[in-house]
């Protein structure tokens, strides 16, 4: 990628709308043919950019809408399971990610390489954009030291180092942004409405991920379900 995309994927993301196009094993939308369906619906409806799950979902949606693709692997269900290792990142990267995202806590990595050298790794192979899906203030400071270029809220309440809000952390987000000034933060997690997703932007947050609140039906449903009870 060279340096004039990265910039005009970042100009992309600026101020705008990323949409996660997941579903979780065993459920019926869980098809990479699926989510590329679904990744073109959202942008049909203004996402900035989209952000997919899995090899093959990133290679389909990568080929089936002219937004970025933020490109996550996730593989397990206990501690790090978001793009794990430095095999992981390739390979997400290789499928035609324009960012690739990853755990960017201080946790152990599975391949017992730290953050930075997973970075410095993907780096050395050309340019990449990097995003650092992160669960707190130290998490972020750590990640922006390891070189990733964004980092994200992604995990705040997942890790045990902030309690899990109603809703998105903005306390992280301002507190992202007054300890790293000209880092973009994405606002991820808990971003059930429209409002919600303003206040983000107005807190300060370079960009606003959503995904359950408009790809998962089933939750959505319930929502609904528990609001006639």
């Amino acid at each position: 990628m060279s340096r004039g995309r990265a910039g005009s994927v970042l100009d992309a993301l600026r101020g705008g709308l990323v949409v996660s196009c997941q579903a979780y094993p065993g459920e019926p939308m869980r098809d990479p043919r699926t989510m590329a369906q679904v990744a073109v619906a959202v942008v049909a409806g203004g996402a900035s950019a989209v952000r997919a799950q899995g090899v093959e979902d990133v290679r389909l949606v990568r080929a089936s809408v002219d937004v970025p693709v933020v490109g996550i692997w996730k593989e397990g269900s206990d501690g790090i399971v978001i793009t794990p290792t430095l095999e992981h990142a390739r390979a997400v990267r290789d499928a035609g990610a324009d960012v690739v995202a990853l755990d960017g806590t201080r946790r152990p990595r599975p391949d017992g390489l730290t953050l930075a050298q997973t970075v410095a790794a993907l780096r050395a192979d050309g340019e990449v954009i990097v995003m650092a899906d992160c669960g707190s203030l130290d998490d972020a400071r750590a990640a922006v030291d390891a070189g990733v270029d964004l980092v994200g809220t992604t995990l705040a309440g997942y890790t045990g180092e902030r309690p899990r809000t109603d809703g998105p952390d903005l306390a992280l987000v301002r507190d992202l942004l007054a300890a790293l000034p000209g880092v973009p933060v994405v606002a991820e997690g808990r971003i059930h409405t429209p409002a919600q997703a303003r206040a983000c932007l107005t807190a300060g947050a370079f960009a606003v991920c959503v995904g359950t609140a408009i790809t998962h039906p089933t939750t959505i449903t319930g929502w609904f379900r528990d609001g006639l009870a």
